[in-house]
């Protein structure tokens, strides 16, 4: 930066968000649209965890993870969704400097708490499958307690570095973000300063947290789908591949969204697009996560449908 700039630079206070601000009539129908998404995503979630812990079927490694996954996405939509709402009915789309670091930090800690979990969650499958006499040693409470806590430790380091980096940034203007929540790669734009540090810790964060459990997911599903395919009757195939087809739907959706908005060329692509995309990683996933686990499982779907009648509903759960 030149002496010049120096001087005339201004501290940026607040951002304004231009995300949806091309569609000023439909306002109302995204704000309803979102707040109906935010809604599942909570009912569908809170019900998972409340089975989970009222379901003694459900005390198991795989829905001890479930329900952190479940927690997450809680979290997640809660970090984005009621800011996006609020400002549906704003003029002038808005965030604090302070809100906007605090929105990188719970969203970097979700997201890479995220993807360590879903690898962890894929080792309790591939013991499960491959390893069944030794499943209850392997997959201890201790053991269980490790991975959730490490997946934790994993998020939280990674999102702490990210924030305090992004904090030091200079940022002199303009103070528009093209989007309609706070992230790195946007915040890297308006830095008027030497990013380069900030850009080798993405890379290096994005090939430790983001895919090296991604690589350990895939690799997982090699071995146990060689191990369903060695068993002899298609009874045992099948019900040995129902354990993990939740799982695994969870795991496509998951990281095929994280690596199109994440990885693919911005150029090219409209604000509209990638508005769109972000929307399907950021809001539409943690709405999918409990519809697939409760569509694809019996126990869950037994664990609800107890939960329902318990509650007086229970004509509103169907097969």
């Amino acid at each position: 930066m030149t002496p010049f700039e120096m001087n005339n630079q201004t501290d940026v206070t607040e951002f304004i968000f231009l995300g949806f601000s091309n569609h000023p009539k439909l306002q109302g129908l995204l704000f309803l649209v979102f707040l109906i998404i935010y809604l599942t995503t909570l009912l569908g979630n809170m019900l998972i965890l409340t089975a989970t812990r009222i379901s003694l079927a459900l005390h198991t490694p795989m829905y001890y993870f479930l329900s952190n996954l479940s927690f997450l996405d809680i979290c997640y939509t809660s970090t984005t969704i009621p800011v996006m709402l609020v400002n549906f009915f704003r003029e002038k789309k808005t965030i604090s400097y302070e809100g906007c670091l605090s929105q990188i930090f719970f969203l970097v800690t979700c997201a890479g708490t995220e993807c360590v979990l879903l690898a962890a969650m894929a080792y309790d499958r591939l013991v499960a499958i491959c390893h069944p006499l030794r499943y209850p040693v392997l997959m201890s409470v201790k053991v269980c307690v490790f991975l959730v806590t490490g997946s934790w430790l994993c998020g939280l380091v990674n999102s702490v570095t990210h924030t305090v980096l992004a904090a030091t940034l200079t940022l002199c203007g303009p103070n528009q973000i093209s989007h309609f929540l706070c992230d790195i790669p946007l915040l890297l734009k308006l830095s008027c300063s030497d990013t380069s540090l900030n850009e080798s810790v993405l890379h290096v964060a994005s090939a430790t947290i983001g895919l090296s459990p991604c690589l350990f997911t895939g690799v997982s599903y090699i071995l146990i789908i060689s191990a369903i395919l060695r068993i002899p009757s298609a009874q045992g195939r099948s019900k040995a591949f129902s354990t993990c087809a939740s799982h695994l739907t969870v795991v496509v959706v998951f990281f095929g969204t994280a690596n199109f908005n994440y990885d693919r060329p911005r150029e090219g692509y409209s604000l509209d697009m990638d508005i769109l995309v972000s929307v399907f990683f950021c809001v539409i996933t943690p709405m999918f996560n409990p519809i697939i686990y409760s569509l694809r499982n019996k126990e869950v779907k037994g664990a609800l449908r107890k939960l329902a009648r318990e509650c007086g509903f229970s004509n509103e759960i169907s097969n």
